[in-house]
């Protein structure tokens, strides 16, 4: 959701109302809650458990920053 660009409103419904998830993951990010949690998982000492690769994340059409032809 966050820069995946898949819409909120498709979220599982299991994370209740889309909205309300919406407003407490930008309060979490307005509040630095998001980097504090980087930082944190940063000491781990596997670091295999934190990093996600490109295989398991489809990017977005655009991701690589290359000029429109």
């Amino acid at each position: 959701m966050a820069r995946t660009g898949s819409p909120w409103r498709d979220l599982p419904p299991e994370f209740g109302n889309w909205h309300s998830t919406y407003v407490r993951f930008a309060r979490w990010r307005d509040a630095g809650v998001w980097n504090r949690v980087a930082l944190a998982l940063a000491c781990e000492r596997d670091l295999g458990r934190v990093f996600i690769d490109s295989t398991i994340v489809r990017a977005h059409q655009h991701a690589s920053g290359a000029q429109k032809k």
